[in-house]
């Protein structure tokens, strides 16, 4: 245990000396300094930022549950994300950087008014508050507690040890987002998006040797002759997500998460030009072909390693205990660390942009300088981190099936916020009043067919009627009480928009790759 501590600690203080390294002579006195890293991020600091800032325990521990239990259909939300970061880095990113935005609801109210740019502000800092810095934290907590068994090494009870790690995790994540702004948010995520990529790659190859009995092979031959079934990722109607899903709500939610969420697309909107923008953007989607294999395929080794009688949620922990060597123990336990901060820190850096940027400055003090902006900045940062530590222990408490309620949650403000995006860049005409109307009328529907009304539709179809309903609706909206100028998009000439030459052939690329992966993973493929 030792051994596995001195690792931990020499890798996660080897992350925060490099950050601090490369960030020491950034100004951190300007909203753009602070807030867009200066608008400078290059495309593989943004590619590994992005990569890292989705990815938490919720996704490592949850998706190979799913794995364990089911089959590879779940990777739809791994490898589908590959087609809309490409439709991202074609479509949305130039849109973006061309009109110079630091949030994405600044283009709301350039697009219809200040009424629907506070609305969606109001929606996201709902989200971040309540629905994903509590449970980055608590998942966080209870995947390092279980690894470095906390309540023996202190000798406190698990409540107790699940205080201590909260609050642990809560304090560095930070001093990250609070005080080193998104550089030093980025240049982490980078370095941890390197480690996580070899520890999350080494268990399923460490696993595939031990199960074929020292031939990696032998264990992959082993999975298709006894369970070739789970290997299918052409989800039925019964899977958590049927393959159908890809064209209805699975791509809505995956292009909501990768071209209008705040935490994410923050990276992006910090490109120092279009180009690396483009080109960082393409470089997470290509990472997103590789989740699968460290994401879900432990899953299925624990199930044929183990067999069926596991708790699910404890498939990943179990073989990442009896198939790594002690030495390797302590630096897969910094890289999961470092996946927790990166999604806490990055969550919480674009909270107070949000904050700071849309609310403060507009409406408690509209003549602020960039330093009275960053700095209470810094205060709302310090009270919301509080605010998340205080309530993500609280979660213990929560009934069963909690993360599969937060995910249903999230279709209350991710869909209906790209709805009105999309509508508002691709239409000229369309009013505010629309955009209000069909954020009414999105979660009015989504919140009766969740709570009251069992259509017996998958939660992502019926997100796919409502954009389909909602779009119309704005259309009809905008044929007859059009907005009286048409819209056009400034040119802001904040950063250099000459595009990556090679962007189209890239981004084709991966969409041929994440056909030939499924392809692969289809009964014809496994020969199931």
């Amino acid at each position: 245990m030792v051994f596995t501590i001195v690792s931990f600690l020499f890798f996660t203080l080897l992350v925060a000396l490099i950050s601090y390294w490369k960030t020491r002579d950034e100004d951190l006195g300007t909203q753009e300094g602070y807030f867009l890293a200066g608008r400078s991020l290059t495309g593989w600091v943004i590619g590994g930022s992005l990569m890292l800032t989705n990815l938490s325990t919720e996704q490592l521990i949850g998706l190979n549950a799913q794995g364990y239990t089911d089959n590879m259909s779940v990777m739809g939300w791994e490898v589908g994300s590959a087609i809309a970061l490409v439709l991202v880095a074609f479509y949305l990113l130039p849109r973006y950087l061309k009109g110079g935005i630091t949030t994405i609801p600044d283009f709301l109210e350039e697009r219809f008014d200040s009424g629907t740019k506070q609305i969606v502000t109001i929606l996201f800092l709902f989200g971040y508050v309540f629905n994903l810095l509590p449970p980055i934290l608590y998942s966080g907590a209870v995947a390092l507690s279980g690894i470095f068994n906390v309540p023996e090494m202190l000798g406190v009870d698990r409540t107790t040890a699940l205080w201590i790690t909260v609050w642990s995790i809560g304090i560095i994540g930070s001093l990250y987002a609070i005080f080193g702004g998104l550089k030093a948010v980025a240049v982490s995520d980078t370095i941890n998006g390197v480690g996580l990529l070899i520890g999350g790659l080494m268990i399923p190859v460490i696993g595939l040797v031990v199960l074929g009995d020292g031939s990696l092979f032998k264990g992959f031959g082993t999975i298709m002759e006894n369970t070739p079934e789970k290997l299918n990722a052409i989800g039925k109607p019964e899977d958590p997500v049927p393959f159908s899903t890809m064209f209805t709500g699975m791509l809505l939610v995956n292009l909501f998460y990768w071209g209008t969420a705040q935490h994410i697309m923050q990276r992006a909107l910090a490109a120092k030009n279009l180009k690396e923008g483009q080109k960082g953007v393409l470089i997470a989607a290509a990472l997103k072909l590789v989740g699968p294999f460290f994401l879900i395929l432990p899953g299925i080794i624990a199930y044929n390693m183990f067999g069926e009688n596991l708790e699910p949620t404890d498939a990943y922990p179990r073989l990442v205990n009896e198939i790594l060597p002690t030495p390797l123990v302590g630096f897969f336990a910094a890289v999961l660390f470092g996946a927790i901060l990166s999604s806490f820190n990055s969550a919480l850096n674009s909270s107070v942009t949000l904050f700071t940027l849309n609310i403060y400055k507009p409406y408690v003090k509209p003549g602020a300088s960039d330093k009275q902006l960053v700095k209470n900045g810094k205060y709302f940062g310090v009270l919301l981190a509080v605010f998340a530590m205080v309530l993500a222990p609280l979660i213990e408490k929560a009934p069963q099936g909690f993360f599969q309620y937060l995910q249903i949650v999230n279709g209350f403000y991710n869909v209906p916020i790209f709805t009105i995006i999309i509508v508002g860049y691709m239409t000229k005409r369309v009013p505010a009043i629309a955009a209000k109307i069909s954020l009414f009328v999105f979660i009015t529907l989504y919140a009766i067919t969740q709570l009251f009304w069992d259509t017996g539709l998958h939660f992502l179809h019926i997100l796919g009627i409502l954009f389909v309903l909602c779009s119309a609706l704005m259309l009809i909206i905008g044929k007859f009480k059009p907005r009286d100028t048409e819209y056009t998009l400034q040119e802001s000439h904040k950063v250099d928009m000459t595009p990556w030459k090679i962007v189209y052939p890239i981004g084709i690329a991966c969409t041929i790759a994440m056909i030939i992966i499924y392809m692969v993973f289809s009964p014809v493929g496994i020969g199931a």
